[in-house]
C-alpha cells in the first residue's frame, strides 16, 4: 500500500476519508484535519477515520470531525471503517471487534459483493440515560422532555449517550430550516459541557422514525448512525416504537434493534466512493 494512501466511502451519503495511521508521512494535526475534509481545499469529507492499534480489540479506531475534534463513536463512521479492514485485507474474518474512545463495538459482515463488505452490522453498546454519564449538567437523574431555550425558541429536549451525546427533540412537522437555524445553539448550549448531537425526530409508526439530524462539529448531516441509535432508543424507552425500529433519513434508512436492557444493533450498508494517494502539495498546504 503506497504511502498516504486513503479511501473515500459513504454510509448513507455520509462520507468518511479512512487513513492509516502507520502509513502516512505527516501528523494529523486539527489543521490538517480540517483542510483535507474541506470540499473547496481538500477532498471533502464528513471527517477522517484513523486506524490505530489496539491492546484491547482486533483493531483501533480513531473518528474526527471535519472541524478537527475528536468524536467517541459514530454509526456510519463504524460501519465504513470496518469495510475498509474487510475489504483491504487488514482484517480476514467475518466478525471482529474495534476499540473506539467510546468503547469496544463489535461488528459483523453480513452481505459481500465481489469480496467486498455492502452490508454491516455493529453493536453499538448500550443506550445510557442518567445526566451526569452523557454529559449534561442538568439535576435531573434523566434528561426527560426536559425544556431548554435556544436562541430565543423553546425545545423539550430528551437526552441519551451511545457512546458520544445526543439530544432527540420530537416533532410533529420537520422542518431542514429549523434545524439549520437552531442546531448550533443546541449544539454549542451550555447545558452540554462536551457539545451535543441534536435530532428532531417524528414516529411514523411502531417500526418506523423520521429524523433530521444536526452532528456535533460537522452540522446539517444526511445520515448518522449513532443519531439513529439515540432516536430509536429514545423512542423505545418512551414507549412509542417496538424492538425493530427503521430510522429514515435524507440520505437513506438504518434497520436498529435496541433489546429490553437498550443494548443497540445497527445494520446498514456502505459503498466505497474513491481510493487514492493524499498529494505533496494537500499534505504542505495542510501543514502550513
Amino acid at each position: 500500500m503506497n504511502k498516504n494512501f486513503f479511501v473515500k466511502t459513504h454510509g448513507l451519503g455520509n462520507e468518511y476519508i479512512v487513513l492509516d495511521s502507520q502509513n502516512i508521512t505527516f501528523e494529523l494535526t486539527q489543521k490538517a484535519i480540517t483542510r483535507i475534509c474541506n470540499v473547496n481545499f481538500g477532498i471533502g469529507s464528513d471527517g477522517i477515520l484513523l486506524l490505530a492499534d489496539s491492546d484491547r480489540a482486533d483493531i483501533g479506531l480513531q473518528i474526527f470531525n471535519p472541524d478537527g475534534s475528536e468524536a467517541e463513536k459514530s454509526g456510519n463512521g463504524l460501519r465504513i471503517f470496518c469495510k475498509y479492514v474487510f475489504d483491504y485485507g487488514i482484517i480476514t474474518k467475518n466478525e471482529f471487534t474495534v476499540e473506539t474512545k467510546g468503547g469496544i463495538v463489535k461488528a459483523t459482515i453480513e452481505e459481500t459483493v465481489n469480496n467486498k463488505a455492502k452490508i454491516i452490522t455493529v453493536d453499538m453498546g448500550q443506550a445510557i440515560f442518567k445526566s451526569h454519564l452523557i454529559p449534561t449538567k442538568f439535576e435531573t437523574p434523566e434528561v426527560d422532555n426536559v425544556t431548554i431555550e435556544a436562541n430565543g425558541k423553546s425545545f423539550d429536549v430528551n437526552c441519551v449517550s451511545v457512546g458520544n451525546p445526543h439530544c432527540v427533540i420530537l416533532k410533529e412537522d420537520l422542518s431542514i430550516d429549523e434545524i439549520k437555524q437552531f442546531g448550533p445553539y443546541l449544539e454549542n448550549h451550555k447545558m452540554f459541557p462536551n457539545r451535543i448531537n441534536v435530532q428532531f425526530a417524528k414516529v411514523i409508526n411502531r417500526n418506523e422514525v423520521e429524523v433530521l439530524i444536526w452532528e456535533r462539529g460537522a452540522g446539517f448531516t444526511l445520515a448518522s448512525g449513532s443519531s439513529s441509535c439515540a432516536v430509536a432508543s429514545v423512542m423505545k424507552k418512551k414507549g412509542l416504537v417496538d424492538e425493530n425500529i427503521t430510522i429514515k433519513m435524507q440520505g437513506g434508512t438504518l434497520k436498529i434493534k435496541v433489546d429490553p436492557d437498550f443494548n443497540i444493533r445497527m445494520t446498514g450498508e456502505v459503498r466505497e466512493i474513491c481510493s487514492g494517494i493524499l498529494s505533496e502539495e494537500l499534505i504542505e498546504d495542510a501543514n502550513l
